[in-house]
């Protein structure tokens, strides 16, 4: 399966090491394109734009921050779309709302394309060691043609429906999940924190004896320890995705009363300058709100 990846960020460089690795010839496509060195040379090709990028695809992969980056990448003269040849299959890994979803999977059906929406759960250190999970939604058959270049870059495939934007719903569910546990961390920690308590003695007895949880015991250790820098995933980017939550939730009137108060408090860290920290980072928020940030030397 001759396979193109666009997008090698954070995430995506990664992933494209791990195809090459196990022997792939791949096609590469990034904005900027030096981040294709860190791959080497042994079976790459680099391309100068994202249709030249889907010319010579069976498989396309995507894999990028937002629905501008994607839209950017997919539409237009130079788009991937118009790269794609019939029977192809475009595999979207993004976060992405569910509407560009649609809309995707709408242009690719009238163009004799498939495509899958294969969003991933995991940090860079996961996506490095093909320790992510991915949700699929899409025609049987095409997630299937998928699952070898899948079984390559994560540790299992959850399918969840036949239309995409399923799983585009179920990414953004659960990234408002993690954000809400950030958010109870982060409101706890600071109130035991003000008491005298260690954070990291707070975290031992709850993820010891309540929780036993990785989501817990990873993101409870980054709020102990207030390391914000570097960033797994940005803040900026948490926030993009909890409005893309509220946004399907508003689509079938479904309130989300935590997911706005989550969206506000990453608005009061973005308007602090601290879109580029781990979105963590959210705890710094509650902290000036309960002036502890003196305290912790915030």
């Amino acid at each position: 399966m001759r396979i193109s990846f666009i997008g090698l960020g954070s995430m995506g460089l990664p992933m494209a090491r791990n195809l090459l690795d196990a022997g792939h010839e791949l096609t590469v496509y990034n904005r900027t394109r030096n981040r294709a060195d860190e791959l080497g040379q042994v079976g790459l090709r680099v391309a100068a734009s994202p249709r030249e990028a889907a010319q010579s695809a069976d498989l396309l992969i995507t894999m990028l921050s937002d629905d501008t980056a994607v839209e950017s990448v997919m539409f237009g003269d130079q788009g991937a779309l118009g790269g794609l040849k019939p029977d192809t299959i475009h595999a979207s890994m993004s976060t992405i709302s569910h509407l560009l979803s649609r809309r995707l999977a709408d242009e690719h059906r009238s163009r004799s394309q498939r495509y899958v929406a294969a969003p991933v759960f995991g940090r860079p250190e996961a996506a490095a060691g093909a320790k992510l999970w991915i949700i699929a939604a899409g025609e049987a058959e095409t997630i299937e043609r998928c699952r070898p270049v899948f079984g390559l870059i994560g540790q299992g495939v959850e399918v969840v429906g036949d239309d995409p934007a399923m799983a585009n719903v179920v990414k953004l569910a659960g990234n408002f999940l993690l954000a809400s546990a950030i958010e109870a961390m982060g409101e706890t920690f600071t109130l035991v924190q003000k008491y005298g308590i260690e954070p990291s003695r707070f975290l031992e007895i709850l993820n010891g004896r309540l929780f036993r949880s990785p989501i817990y015991e990873n993101y409870g250790k980054l709020i102990a320890e207030r390391r914000w820098e570097p960033a797994g995933f940005k803040l900026r980017h948490g926030l993009k995705d909890v409005r893309l939550a509220l946004s399907a939730a508003e689509e079938v009137t479904t309130p989300l009363p935590l997911a706005s108060l989550i969206r506000d408090h990453y608005l009061s860290a973005m308007a602090r300058g601290w879109g580029e920290s781990d979105w963590a980072a959210l705890t710094r928020v509650l902290e000036e709100n309960a002036g502890a940030a003196a305290e912790t030397g915030a």
